[in-house]
């Protein structure tokens, strides 16, 4: 189902804007040269990138291969083919045991539907003492919000447990569990540029694969196509200011026991 989705449209020109979130990300898991690293649900591959820039040695991994198609093109443009890149799921990392220094994630791991299988694996591969460290969309913020607004109109299987959970430090803070210590969060901001709430609308819808998904489930109802549309648009104007759309995401970071 996520690999589906994330096929959906042209992630890549969505990727553009975490681009910044990805270097906040790996400066606040103190990445450091020589480091070994893995990125989990890579996507576009900006942080793999961003931490590879910083002299560390790289793995990525991501459900699918057309995201990880554009992650080794732009690796290239970077000037560092020696990443390595895995088509693979958070939920049956493909690594031995402590294999990492860091293990990180941006709006990644978030989407596995065991959270619970996730957390735990990425902490398998970690090396006792490593970092892990990943962003993700608090719920009270616009990505959040819109998540949960999809939901109201296209609700998730049942057991499927909101991506927006890790968005909430107490939650994560129960996952992680006594398997990690010295945890902390920081907040930053991320902007999109966009004319009015519409073209952002508009741009999601084509761009991004939930978005996309949320669309085609209401084709066949107007009424409610239409509703979420204003919806979204609503949402969306009250984050806009300057032609930028300003909200929140958050960074956590721990150390495995």
């Amino acid at each position: 189902m996520q690999r589906e989705t994330w096929t959906l449209g042209n992630f890549g020109d969505m990727a553009v804007f975490t681009t910044p979130v990805a270097g906040h990300l790996v400066r606040y898991a103190g990445v450091t040269s020589g480091q070994t690293v893995l990125d989990v649900g890579t996507g576009t591959g900006v942080v793999a990138i961003t931490a590879r820039i910083k002299g560390a040695k790289v793995t990525g991994l991501d459900l699918t291969p057309a995201l990880l198609a554009q992650a080794k093109e732009s690796a290239t443009i970077a000037g560092h083919d020696d990443i390595a890149w895995h088509e693979g799921d958070a939920e049956a990392l493909p690594f031995p045991d402590a294999s990492f220094d860091v293990v990180l994630s941006q709006f990644g791991h978030m989407f596995a539907p065991r959270h619970d299988v996730a957390v735990s694996e990425m902490l398998r591969v970690l090396k006792p003492g490593g970092m892990i460290a990943f962003a993700t969309w608090p719920g009270e913020q616009l990505i959040g919000r819109m998540f949960s607004l999809n939901a109201k109109y296209v609700p998730p299987p049942p057991g499927i447990v909101s991506p927006v959970q890790w968005g909430d430090v107490a939650i994560v803070r129960q996952r992680m569990g006594e398997s990690v210590k010295r945890m902390r969060a920081e907040r930053g901001i991320m902007g999109i540029p966009a004319l009015s709430p519409r073209h952002l609308r508009l741009f999601l819808e084509a761009k991004t694969g939930p978005f996309i998904r949320t669309a085609q489930a209401l084709q066949n109802d107007p009424a409610s196509l239409e509703a979420w549309r204003n919806e979204m648009e609503e949402l969306m104007h009250e984050y806009l200011h300057d032609n930028v759309v300003r909200h929140e995401y958050l960074l956590i970071r721990a150390i495995k026991v």
